[in-house]
């Protein structure tokens, strides 16, 4: 039910963003809504944790408006038996929504950007990472050239064994531009130790040289800033692609980090979720006790988020910066079973 209701809202948030995005372009009217439905798995991925607290806390409501709770116990099932049951049905969900739904939800958002892409100002260019290094086609801004630029090693503001490929529209070669480094910085791209091979087989050799490009290194860096839109073994293959060509896979690994602890995470938002019910019976509104588990939720989802931020630094290793706040509520979780039976 809670599912129900979040992609309801999901979907209403998603479609005014979505007509917003295409209301200058020349799109069919059922584009920003088929957008907006491949879009919601990934949404309710990522709220996942908080879709189980208030889960769990509407089974107690349930539990306790029909008077289960005391039928549970007179028939031996006290507090503790009830929170481990929900709480390894959660582990299991969390691993079959990784191995499954992610998976799901990652080709559908690759769907979805790939849709939106063709609708774009930059629909003509390309860049991707892969084993050979990093590759990137676009065109001149009077659409008159192609270029096809290829570099070895990637670090910061930097191209290495630069090679950039100059064609015409019929693909026919007009020349080859070799550098050994280029700062790209900025779009306008300094080449440094360049040689510059042209069709009539003559060669010029210079000391620096400028390119001007549709890409600069915060456009590169971010290729793949939308990881969400690939699985978890591209995802690997990513991390190996970016150590191939020596540049940071911190994101990567920190998506993947995120992922592998999700059923744990699941599952202590899972034990969460029964604690506050079983503790706070006292509390008689409904109301009141739902907007203390959405509190509950804010607060755990900041302490991942500044975790995470001091990964993404470097200030922390990545697995830590991931796995930290997961043992911090672990801790919490560990108190509050400690004397769960005597309420």
């Amino acid at each position: 039910m809670i599912i129900l209701i979040f992609m309801f809202l999901s979907f209403f948030l998603n479609i005014f963003e979505e007509i917003k995005y295409f209301e200058n372009k020349n799109s069919e009217i059922y584009i920003p809504i088929l957008l907006t439905i491949l879009n919601i798995p990934s949404i309710l991925f990522e709220i996942l944790p908080f879709i189980f607290l208030l889960g769990v806390m509407f089974f107690f409501i349930s539990l306790y408006d029909r008077d289960e709770i005391e039928l549970f116990k007179s028939n031996g099932i006290n507090n503790f038996n009830i929170t481990s049951i929900i709480s390894i049905v959660s582990l299991i969900l969390g691993i079959l929504l990784i191995i499954l739904y992610y998976s799901f939800s990652a080709n559908l958002k690759s769907l979805y950007l790939n849709i939106k892409y063709k609708y774009s100002n930059t629909s003509d260019h390309l860049a991707i990472v892969n084993e050979d290094g990093l590759w990137i086609k676009e065109k001149s801004n009077d659409d008159t050239k192609i270029f096809i630029i290829s570099a070895k090693n990637y670090k910061m503001n930097t191209l290495e064994n630069l090679e950039i490929t100059e064609l015409d529209n019929d693909y026919k070669l007009i020349s080859t531009i070799v550098s050994s480094k280029a700062n790209i910085t900025e779009k306008n791209w300094v080449l440094s130790d360049v040689k510059i091979y042209s069709n009539d087989r003559k060669t010029q050799k210079l000391k620096n040289y400028q390119y001007s490009s549709s890409f600069n290194e915060k456009i590169i860096s971010n290729l793949y800033s939308n990881l969400n839109s690939l699985n978890i073994l591209q995802l690997i293959e990513l991390k190996e692609n970016y150590k191939s060509i020596g540049y940071s896979s911190t994101e990567v690994r920190l998506h993947l980090n995120k992922i592998y602890c999700l059923p744990i995470y699941l599952t202590l938002t899972t034990i969460i979720g029964a604690l506050l019910m079983l503790r706070l019976t006292f509390i008689k509104s409904k109301f009141f006790l739902v907007v203390i588990g959405v509190l509950v939720s804010v607060i755990f989802y900041y302490i991942n988020y500044f975790s995470i931020l001091f990964g993404k630094n470097e200030t922390l290793p990545v697995e830590l910066s991931v796995w930290l706040p997961q043992i911090l509520i672990f801790l919490i979780c560990t108190l509050g079973l400690t004397r769960l039976n005597e309420y």
